[in-house]
């Protein structure tokens, strides 16, 4: 499965996909689908930068 990085932290924050979807503005489908392929790394960073911010709210 691609983009792990992403789906763990998101998962170890207790931060879900839909929110991280939400933050960048856009569906929540449309991230789902995005994260079938591996993303640039300058884009991993910005979502977990999000997953960073999301976590730390909780």
């Amino acid at each position: 499965m691609n983009n792990q990085e992403i789906r763990k932290a998101a998962k170890a924050q207790g931060v879900r996909l839909w929110q991280i979807a939400e933050a960048l503005g856009m569906a929540d489908s449309n991230f789902s689908r995005k994260l079938r392929h591996e993303l640039p790394q300058d884009e991993k960073s910005r979502i977990l930068r999000i997953i960073g911010e999301k976590g730390e709210q909780k």
